[in-house]
């Protein structure tokens, strides 16, 4: 079992648009559903959803050690990508930037199947991205908040388990005419699915495959006892450490490692086939 996939499973066994300005979120289940995204472009052409400022609720008393406690952050307004950063952006940032390849990407697949999420790259590989983008990494904070909104929801849809309809997980094990075995960056078969493919599965704010489909990169360095210490405005994580933040799960992943409050982590050069990411950036730019 690859890393991401074997870190989850042991823990849970011992588990240049102008922004206008952004008003306060719901606070109830009810209206984070109803809630209308606010959508621009950003500079790579990536569709991205303005986050109002507010107040949110991070982490989990229910979760792992490393998601406790649970405690209110409270976050400036900014945007995140709507989807996964796709293989057809990166082969054309890869091309633009003149940037090598990650050792296991794919060119043809790129080019056949670009909506889906690239894969097998570095945070140093997703970070650079970002920045050519004119983005950056969100925080692991803004991506929470992005993936559950402010009611304390498990997954990004709510309390319920994830199914096929709105989560690609479990190793693709499951039989669906939508999905299809194809050949990612990874130089081997995978199992990710194209923008959009699970509707019923969006957060709060609109944004898609925030639990499974790829595990994502974000901006912080880990530390499994960060919350009991970190700031309760705009926490960007320890100055310093070893490994970096991973989020949502992936298509290989089990149900325990979707949950919006779960954290792993890595080595910023690991490189797998279940790791992509998405960008961020600050609403004042």
């Amino acid at each position: 079992m690859r890393l991401f996939a074997t870190a989850v499973v042991m823990s849970a066994l011992l588990l240049s648009a102008t922004w206008g300005v952004a008003t306060e979120e719901p606070q109830s289940v009810a209206a984070s559903q109803q809630a209308v995204p606010t959508v621009i472009q950003g500079k790579d052409g990536a569709p991205m959803v303005l986050i109002p400022a507010g107040a949110f609720t991070m982490g989990s008393n229910e979760g792992l050690p490393a998601e406790r406690p649970e405690h209110v952050v409270t976050l400036n307004a900014y945007a995140i990508d709507r989807y996964e950063v796709s293989m057809r952006l990166y082969r054309k940032f890869l091309q633009e930037a003149q940037r090598d390849a990650p050792p296991t990407w794919d060119d043809e697949a790129a080019e056949t199947v670009g909506d889906r999420p690239a894969v097998g790259v570095s945070w140093a590989d997703a970070s650079a991205y970002c920045t050519w983008a004119g983005k950056r990494l969100p925080t692991e904070a803004e991506w929470e908040k992005g993936a559950r909104g402010t009611d304390g929801r498990r997954y990004p849809w709510g309390p319920m388990q994830p199914f096929v309809d709105i989560a690609n997980y479990n190793r693709g094990v499951w039989v669906n005419e939508a999905v299809t075995l194809v050949s990612v960056a990874g130089g081997v078969e995978g199992m990710s699915v194209r923008h959009g493919l699970k509707e019923g599965g969006r957060s709060p704010y609109g944004l898609h495959h925030m639990a499974g489909n790829a595990a994502e990169w974000v901006a912080d360095w880990y530390d499994r006892e960060y919350y009991a210490k970190s700031p309760d405005k705009n926490p960007a994580g320890p100055a310093k450490g070893e490994k970096k933040v991973i989020r949502g799960g992936s298509w290989s992943d089990l149900p325990v490692a979707l949950r919006a409050s779960a954290r792993v982590s890595a080595e910023p050069d690991f490189q797998d086939r279940t790791i992509g990411f998405r960008c961020a950036m600050d609403a004042a730019q």
